[in-house]
């Protein structure tokens, strides 16, 4: 699950109807703009793609593994499905879509098949983070305060400081910050911090917004691979 976490969240804000309690921060009004930004962008949020970069840090060997790809959302219905196509350093393919989580791997042929079942919500409150999901939303999980202005490759974008408000979820993550660009109202950074201090910095390029296919959302598998169902 963890793993998946780095990778859906992945990525990671593009859902409720509560108020967001006045942070302990400098810039207030820096943040109702961040916040008002994400929920004009989830207003009108159907479907995305742009290229990924996940730089993957891990502190006890002091190593940072990078894959490159593209990754797809969209809004079906009340259903929020993803697809990520990583296609650098290995081909792998990460699919969720029904209350499943598919990863498939062609080299090996592969495929895992996870229901997330009463995880459901919990993954699904990750994967709209930054695409799709309001600024509103992150009241369910998260104390939010603002960062700051920060420039990303040219993109003027507010910072979002996310702590977990539940303890199983720190365990997994102490802090999330997302770069939210002050255009479009959706993220073009991501970083995902651990209690171990790995982390995973997540960069997206190329973001469209042109209507996805129903194929896209398929995994495309051989008779020779290996299903292993969790």
């Amino acid at each position: 699950m963890k793993t998946f976490l780095f990778i859906a969240v992945s990525v990671i804000t593009f859902c409720g109807s509560l108020s967001i309690s006045a942070p302990q921060t400098s810039n207030s009004g820096g943040l109702d703009a961040v916040l008002k930004k994400m929920d004009t962008a989830a207003a009108s949020f159907h479907s995305t793609q742009a290229d990924f970069e996940w730089d993957q840090y891990q502190k006890v060997v002091d190593e940072t593994d990078v894959q490159k790809g593209v990754i797809y959302f969209r809004r079906a219905g009340q259903q929020i499905e993803m697809m990520a196509h990583v296609k650098d350093p290995d081909q792998k393919y990460v699919l969720y879509k029904d209350g499943k989580l598919q990863v498939y791997q062609p080299k090996i042929e592969q495929l895992i098949v996870h229901d997330m079942g009463n995880s459901r919500n919990d993954l699904e409150s990750y994967l709209v983070l930054g695409f799709g999901g309001s600024g509103q939303d992150l009241a369910k999980a998260f104390d939010v305060t603002y960062g700051g202005d920060e420039t990303i490759d040219g993109i003027a974008t507010g910072k979002l400081q996310l702590v977990p408000k539940a303890d199983k979820v720190r365990n997994t993550f102490t802090q999330i910050i997302l770069w939210i660009d002050m255009v479009r109202g959706i993220s073009v950074q991501q970083k995902f911090i651990t209690p171990q201090g790995d982390f995973r910095l997540v960069k997206y390029s190329n973001i469209r917004t042109d209507k996805l296919g129903n194929d896209i959302f398929q995994i495309k598998t051989t008779g020779k691979t290996q299903t292993i169902t969790h």
